[in-house]
């Protein structure tokens, strides 16, 4: 390939972006909003936030979990959230002693109580071992907000009325996955905003 195409192939992927982008504003932009009021009063009354995902999406647990337990934009208290992917040690023993599906489900059913939030994160929607883990939130009398894309899979299915499914619409796992992100920083804006209110 030479240097002309590789940078046509740049562009075109910077203009899908933002086409999937400009897309999602439209559809997600309410819903994102209630899952950080969801989060929020969550958070508020003294419940926590576990995340989880593989490959990418646990990535981007990993990163809203370290947002919330350090700081985003502003000074403040650290908040209580988990992500589920970080443990090797409990990961391997889960998928060694029971199967690879359960390594969300099992540390939810340990961890969780109800008036947590499980934030939960596919992108086709289909991961079984996050939903299971969405299985187990239910059971434990938690509420969940779901990161999906494309027609939002089993897990779409699964979800209860007080949950939320943040479902970006596009079948590129690597669109989704940066529209992903950015929900996840607006949900970490909206969580500070919310925090600041208080204090004024």
């Amino acid at each position: 390939m030479n240097t002309e195409d590789q940078i046509a192939r740049v562009k075109n992927n910077f203009e899908e972006s933002i086409r999937v982008k400009q897309q999602s504003l439209q559809a997600l932009a309410v819903v994102t909003a209630q899952a950080a009021s969801l989060i929020a009063l969550a958070l508020d009354k003294g419940g926590k936030i576990l995340s989880c995902g593989n490959g990418g999406s646990a990535g981007d647990a990993q990163h809203f979990s370290s947002e919330l337990l350090n700081r985003f934009e502003m000074e403040r208290p650290g908040l209580p959230a988990i992500a589920l992917t970080t443990d090797s040690s409990t990961l391997t023993s889960i998928a060694n002693d029971c199967e690879y599906g359960q390594v969300f489900s099992r540390q939810v059913q340990a961890l969780g109580t109800p008036g947590d939030v499980l934030l939960a994160i596919s992108t086709s929607g289909n991961s079984d071992n996050v939903c299971k883990a969405v299985e187990a939130a239910h059971r434990c009398h938690m509420q969940v907000v779901a990161l999906s894309g494309r027609d939002g899979g089993t897990m779409a299915a699964l979800l209860q009325e007080a949950d939320i499914e943040i479902r970006v619409p596009a079948s590129s796992t690597a669109r989704t996955q940066e529209v992903h992100l950015l929900v996840i920083h607006c949900l970490c804006d909206l969580i500070d905003q919310h925090i600041a209110s208080q204090e004024n």
